[in-house]
């Protein structure tokens, strides 16, 4: 099992995700606004995305879990 986190504070501004979807490793998982930038957060690792942790619009602390897969 491996958490995502977030590189830095934000808002989420997308989640490409969905528990049970397929991602490889490098594969965009969320989009965080951050300074009016957005800033991709990518899975280091394959597997099935087991939970969601966060939605769309919920502002975020760095090292905040974001999703996980297994």
């Amino acid at each position: 099992m491996t958490i995502i986190k977030a590189d830095m504070a934000g808002t989420v501004w997308k989640v490409l995700v969905q528990e049970g979807d397929i991602v490889e490793a490098g594969q965009d998982v969320v989009i965080l606004e951050s300074m009016k930038m957005e800033i991709p957060i990518a899975t280091e690792v394959g597997g099935t995305v087991k939970r969601v942790i966060v939605a769309e619009g919920d502002f975020i602390n760095s090292e905040a879990d974001l999703v996980e897969i297994e």
